[in-house]
């Protein structure tokens, strides 16, 4: 956003005086960042006040851990994936949608800036739904069970009336069948497969 006071003053600098508490330097960085946070908050979240409070709650983040910080030459990854976990918790907070939350959080195999290489969450969620509801019902029942409702083995095997040995089977066997079939999106899969 703000290149030519990058070209001026280096990022390295710039977070050297932010360790010593420079509100300039701060400033400077969030002109560098902020842009580029709210548009890649808007790719998921969709609403404009949410997104620009994900990128001011990011920044004053930034502010509180400034004499921690490990960066020494950029803050680009520390900043996106600081907005990636604020749009995972709003999620499972708001919505509770685990969908959504492997759908972003399954996004650091990309670069996280790019939100243009992403696929659409609402794509993402289709596919996984209609390849869903292919597998037999007892493997529906046990992954939605597991991955919607949050419970355990034992007590899906309760709630179902099936052995443990059974749910995990069922589990195991449902997850890697929409691995392979959604092989072209298969790296959005690995919060479902995980447990595997």
């Amino acid at each position: 956003m703000d290149n030519d006071m990058q070209n001026i003053v280096p990022e390295s600098v710039l977070i050297q005086q932010l360790k010593a508490s420079s509100e300039k330097a701060f400033d400077e960085i969030y002109n560098l960042y902020a842009g580029r946070l709210f548009t890649f908050c808007m790719k998921y979240i969709k609403i404009r006040e949410d997104a620009e409070e994900i990128v001011e709650d990011v920044f004053v983040k930034l502010w509180k851990i400034r004499k921690t910080i490990r960066q020494q030459q950029s803050l680009k990854a520390l900043l996106f994936t600081m907005a990636r976990h604020a749009i995972i918790s709003s999620y499972r907070h708001t919505l509770n949608s685990p969908e959504y939350a492997a759908f972003v959080s399954i996004r650091e195999r990309s670069d996280p800036s790019d939100a243009s290489s992403l696929v659409e969450y609402n794509e993402f969620v289709d596919h996984l739904h209609h390849e869903m509801s292919l597998l037999p019902n007892t493997q529906q029942q046990v992954i939605y069970l597991s991955k919607y409702e949050g419970l355990s083995n034992e007590e899906i095997a309760q709630k179902l009336n099936l052995s443990r040995q059974t749910v995990r089977n069922q589990l195991s066997v449902g997850l890697k069948a929409l691995r392979r079939s959604l092989l072209p999106l298969s790296a959005l899969f690995l919060f479902f497969y995980e447990l595997i």
